[in-house]
């Protein structure tokens, strides 16, 4: 490397721009290579990562430095998890009933064995065991938004050289994983121990509005089953029925943006207490804000502008996160990490047979609970809902599991996986 290397600074607002450019690259190249369709592979990292080898590889040979001013990203990663917590409505977690807060319980002790998992590899082979939560509840159980959001923190706060790039490597590792493994994970299931299940029903539960027409007999006796699923698509990121226009992307973004404001004053005051990621107080106060809505009838947060707004943040941050990573900063970690995230493949299978499918039945759900349970715990929600859709399709739809994968990996999760990542990253 030459003593000298030519340094260009990407000021906030050009780093926005780029992270646009790199993005729609990834959902053009994405739209003409099926495999990365089938693996629903998101366009960030399609398109981001090229670009993050190509300045790693410059930085390596000493031809350029490109440093990133990342001002508008923490924006960008407040705004997202703001609208998570707006997304936190009591009127739609009670229609999960026991099995729903069961489910979570769950779910949170497997983030909290994926970070032991992380920690006993890292610490055994010899790197600092923030490397192992960083390979654990933040990319896996967090994926691409929490590994963008915990990388800088962990990287200031622990003082992780590569914490953001590590993250962000293992959380799209776990989205590749999880899309390869849940489908076939089912099939054994349903196979093996010959569950019953409702038949085959051509449907997309995430955009049939009257899916509750498609519930095997038993749950349509029922009239709390039988008014679940409009009460899904009535609320929440769900509500896909409803139509999105100019105003209603603006309330939502109102909402967002007054949680925001208020969030920080409450993250202050929380981190005299105990040191959390800075969106944690707007979180909350968005899920206040949801609820005082939802509960009063003063007003309502429009569902699917808050989808716009929400897709949006996390459409930006996440692709500037990417565009900067530090890839060469791997260099060390790659054998640490490779283990560490097979080591995390193997804990999956087991958790989800044992944890899931076992405990919740041995059922059709429970078949559902654990594809779907693959999917998030690995890489991201809409993982775990592509697994549980793509069984759907040959037997059959399952309500009940579709609502419960979609609110505890949507956003309650968050809530805990944030608590424990910060918790443990202390010991």
């Amino acid at each position: 490397m030459g003593a000298e290397v030519l340094t260009v600074k990407i000021s906030s607002v050009q780093a926005v721009a780029l992270a646009f450019v790199t993005y729609f690259i990834g959902l053009w190249i994405k739209n003409r290579v099926p495999v990365f369709q089938k693996l629903s592979l998101p366009a960030a990292v399609i398109g981001g990562l090229p670009f993050a080898f190509i300045l790693s590889g410059l930085r390596v040979y000493g031809i350029l430095q490109v440093d990133f001013d990342n001002t508008l990203s923490t924006v960008a990663l407040l705004v997202f998890f703001t609208t998570i917590g707006m997304m936190a409505s009591l009127k739609l977690i009670k229609y999960g009933g026991l099995a729903l807060i069961l489910y979570l319980i769950v779910s949170s002790i497997l983030g909290f064995v994926q970070n032991l998992l992380g920690m006993s590899i890292a610490g055994a082979m010899g790197i600092d065991f923030h490397y192992g939560i960083l390979a654990g509840a933040v990319s896996l159980m967090g994926g691409l938004g929490t590994s963008a959001a915990f990388g800088p923190y962990f990287e200031t706060t622990y003082g992780i050289p590569g914490a953001t790039t590590v993250a962000i490597t293992a959380a799209t590792f776990g989205m590749v994983v999880a899309l390869v493994l849940g489908g076939p994970f089912g099939e054994f299931l349903i196979k093996h121990y010959k569950i019953k299940t409702p038949g085959t029903q051509h449907i997309d539960p995430a955009t049939t509005p009257n899916a509750t027409k498609n519930i095997p007999a038993a749950d349509a006796d029922n009239p709390a089953a039988a008014q679940l699923e409009p009460h899904v698509f009535d609320m929440s990121i769900l509500e896909e029925e409803e139509t999105t226009d100019v105003n209603g992307v603006l309330k939502a973004a109102g909402f967002v943006f007054v949680a925001v404001g208020l969030g920080a004053v409450l993250s202050a005051y929380l981190n005299t207490i105990i040191t959390l990621p800075a969106y944690i107080g707007a979180m909350l106060v968005a899920a206040v804000i949801r609820n005082i809505g939802d509960f009063s009838g003063m007003y309502r947060v429009q569902g699917g502008g808050l989808n716009v707004v929400s897709e949006v943040a996390l459409t930006v941050y996440v692709t500037m996160a990417i565009n900067s990573l530090k890839l060469y900063e791997l260099i060390h970690l790659a054998l640490p990490l490779v283990v560490i995230l097979i080591a995390q493949t193997l804990l999956m299978i087991v958790f989800a047979w044992l944890g899931y499918f076992l405990l919740f039945g041995k059922n059709y759900d429970g078949v559902m609970l654990g594809v779907g349970g693959i999917g998030f715990a690995m890489g991201a929600t809409a993982n775990g809902l592509a697994n549980m859709q793509s069984l759907a399709e040959k037997y059959g739809p399952s309500p009940k599991a579709w609502l419960i994968v979609s609110l505890v990996g949507a956003f309650l999760i968050d809530f805990v996986n944030a608590i424990i990542i910060t918790w443990m990253g202390t010991w």
